[in-house]
This record gives structure tokens, sequence and C-alpha cells, in this order.
């Protein structure tokens, strides 16, 4: 998984009722734009994540703002 600062993971919930949680990345700790990434969620809640399988990277775009 690669990804920059201001794309945007979308964490899939793993059991039923779970609804998926969106992230901007805001710091890229590992190399090259490998994991771990410094995460801001929707509420406002930072955390560090090496994200797995459930997760999909989306690419920000100019558009987006």
């Amino acid at each position: 998984m690669q990804a920059s600062v201001g794309d945007r993971l979308l964490v899939h919930g793993r059991i039923v009722g779970q609804h998926d949680r969106t992230a901007e990345i805001i710091e890229v700790l590992g190399e090259n734009g490998s994991p771990p990434y410094r995460v801001r969620f929707e509420d406002g809640h930072e955390t560090l994540m090496s994200p797995g399988p459930d997760t999909v990277v989306r690419q920000f775009t100019a558009e987006q703002e």
C-alpha cells in the first residue's frame, strides 16, 4: 500500500452494522509512501495506522477541495 499526505483511507466495517470510516492522511511515516500513517478521522481523532486488507486508499485530487 502506498499513499501521500492528503489522501483518504476508507476503512470498511468488519462486522454487520459497523459503518465504513474515512480518515485523512496527515503524515506518512514509512518510506516511499508506505505505512505507518498518521491519520485524522472525521470526528477529529488522530492516530497512527498500518492499514489492513479492509482499507482502501482514495487518492487526493484537486477536484476534492
